[in-house]
Formats: structure tokens, sequence, C-alpha cells
């Protein structure tokens, strides 16, 4: 399989000749890891490889129902495991779907229509937090199945650092012993929440955020966006387009004036101003909402470093004052540990502390940066 035919797959470029390479020389491993940032294209890729990998075989019969088959996610050619919310009375003997309500089972399957749609699509699940023991027990179920040809059948776990020790230890035992024929791909940004047994035995395959001008386009060929609005956005999205989905859900405007203003309040020391700009804007999107207000303004203090170096490509290049007149003023303030400080406290929202708690530590580390002496901040 040629580049060329990796369609939709945005940049990439080593990941795909590596992966083109094992495809030309037959020997594929029986499992991977898909290590990457969010919304970099390791599930759309995970599908296109399961697809060139079956297009290699010059004997298949019927290769376009099967690369079609593939692209659709019809088992038995390929199994997609995703995360599920926990039905009502579920053990782990249950099936991954049994003790769920209709209205759960459509919504999955609704989800899942989504990204066979849209492969850039990220599945959304409500209390979608754990991939269940049974959902890996069912790996056994699809191998059951035979075939006269020979073709490679994949499982893909998307997310998988959220299989708990259950789980994990259930998938080991697969992976130890893999059938032939059969090739396990693990997608996941997180792979340090996997066990070492498991990551040793996988093939890694690193994912690198995608450009700005990836971003863009994937935004208007896969999402409907004007190219103006694109741009904007993936200048913002840090090569994910997950993330610059997330941003677009909101009023773009809006976010970055309440992002400098609660960077001005902070700075200022005048916490209850803003307190009150954080607060309105969490109802919006309570926890996602801080932690996007935090990528923010990282990507703000980011600015601030690029200014410094006399560098033109701001993101924040609206704000161009705001930057002039905090280097001014604070020129050697340090900003990579407040980066690393607030990254820190954004992270933690996933450990169910409270987010009020979080809030007040984000504006009271921004409030540290400088000393309490050079209280004039900004844009009075």
């Amino acid at each position: 399989m040629s580049m060329d035919n990796w369609l939709g797959i945005y940049g990439q470029q080593n990941t795909k000749e590596v992966l083109n390479k094992l495809i030309d020389t037959g020997k594929i491993p029986h499992a991977f890891l898909f290590n990457g940032p969010e919304g970099a294209g390791k599930n759309f890729a995970a599908i296109r490889f399961a697809q060139a990998v079956n297009l290699s075989n010059k004997s298949l019969r019927n290769p376009e129902h099967i690369i079609n088959s593939i692209g659709n996610l019809n088992e038995p050619f390929v199994k997609f495991i995703i995360p599920l919310p926990r039905g009502r009375n579920e053990t782990d003997s249950s099936g991954p779907l049994e003790k769920l309500s209709n209205e759960e089972i459509q919504l999955v399957r609704d989800e899942l229509q989504k990204k066979i749609n849209n492969l850039y699509y990220k599945i959304s699940i409500p209390k979608a937090n754990i991939i269940k023991i049974s959902s890996i027990r069912d790996i056994k179920k699809f191998l059951s199945f035979n075939f006269e040809e020979n073709i490679y059948r994949f499982i893909i776990i998307s997310d998988a650092h959220l299989m708990n020790e259950e789980a994990q230890n259930a998938l080991l035992k697969n992976i130890e012993e893999p059938p032939s024929g059969v090739i396990f791909i693990l997608i996941s940004h997180s792979p340090e929440r996997l066990r070492e047994t498991i990551r040793s035995r996988c093939w890694t395959i690193n994912f690198n955020p995608l450009s700005t001008e990836d971003v863009q386009h994937i935004l208007v060929k896969y999402f409907e966006f004007n190219y103006n609005d694109a741009l904007e956005i993936a200048r913002f999205s840090g090569g994910s387009v997950n993330t610059a989905l997330k941003i677009s859900g909101y009023d773009f405007k809006l976010l970055k004036e309440k992002t400098v203003s609660i960077l001005r309040y902070s700075l200022g020391r005048k916490f209850n101003s803003a307190f009150n700009e954080f607060y309105s804007m969490l109802d919006e999107g309570g926890s996602e909402m801080i932690k996007l207000i935090v990528y923010m303004m990282i990507t703000w203090l980011n600015d601030i470093q690029k200014h410094r170096f006399d560098l033109d490509d701001y993101f924040f290049h609206d704000y161009k004052d705001t930057l002039d007149k905090f280097n001014t003023r604070f020129a050697d303030a340090n900003l990579n540990e407040l980066v690393f400080k607030l990254d820190r406290l954004s992270s933690l929202l996933q450990n169910n502390i409270n987010p009020n708690l979080i809030l007040m530590n984000i504006v009271y580390e921004v409030s540290a940066l400088i000393t309490p002496y050079n209280k004039k901040i900004l844009v009075e």
C-alpha cells in the first residue's frame, strides 16, 4: 500500500512509512500500541492499517467486501472495543451491553455509526469511563469464528488505558498466546497506565501532534467548518482535532476574552473578580471548561515566551498589547514553572477533586507569578 493510499490520514509521515515497511516485508507484529496525543488520527490510522494489511494479500477473492467491512467496523473482520457505561445491577459476568437501557444501547450504536461515517469523530457516551472486563472477555467469542480465506482480523481497543486491572489481566492472556491471523491494536494517549507486561508485548507506533494546517483541513473536510474559522481554531488546537472541536463548541471570541480577563485579575490579585469570571463560564462546561480555560492560559503564557524572543506567530495575536505590557513590566517572571503547575492542576480534575478547590489554586498560582510589590498589571 503506497503512502498515497492512506486516505484521510493527515500528517504522520514517519508513522506511515514505518507501517508501510512492515506491510511490505510481510512481517506484521501480532500486537501494536498506537501512542500519541488525542485527536492526532490514531483510530483512523488503525482502520486504514487494517485495510492496508489485507489489501497486500493478492490472493483474496473479494477484497472490496473485506475492506468495506473493516471500514464499517463489522465483525468478524474487526472488533472495535470502546469504553462503556456501567448498567444497573451489572456484574463482571454480564455482557458489555446486557444491563444497559434501550436508550443507552441505541446511543452506543449511534455513536459508533458516527465514527464509521467520520473516522475523526470522537465517540462521546456519558459515564463511559472504563473498558469493561466483559468487553475483553468478548474477544474469545470473536476469535472463535473460522475463515476459509487467509485474512488478517483486527482487535482495536480505543482508549486502552481505561482498562482496569482485571481487564488488563484478561487482555494479557490473549496477547501472550495470539492466534494466527489476528492483530491487536491498542490506542492510547496515556500508555503509562497500561501494565508493562502489556506494553512490552506491543510494537509501539508513535503519533505526533498535527500541524495547524492539517487540523484546519480536517475541520473543513470532515466537520464542515468554513476556512477562516477553521484556521483560527486550529491555531489553538495544539495539533489535536479533539481540542479544536472542544474549543469550537463555545463562543471562541468570548473564551479568549474571559481567559485574558482571568489572567489580568489574577495577576492583579483581584481575586473575587477572577473567580467571578471563572464562574461565569462554568455553567457552560463544568470541569471541562476549567480544563479548556487552563489550556488557553498556557497558550497565552507560551505567547509571552514567543514575545520575549521576538517571534511573531502569536495565538493571541489580537491581544498583543497584553504581551507587550507584561514583558515590559515582568521580563524575569518564571513562566515555565507556572505552566507546569497549571497543567498539573488541570490533570487533577479527573481525580474527582472539588473543582472549586482547583479553581482557587489556579487563580492563586497565577497571582504568585509576580512579586507582591508589582501589583500593576496589563491593561487597567
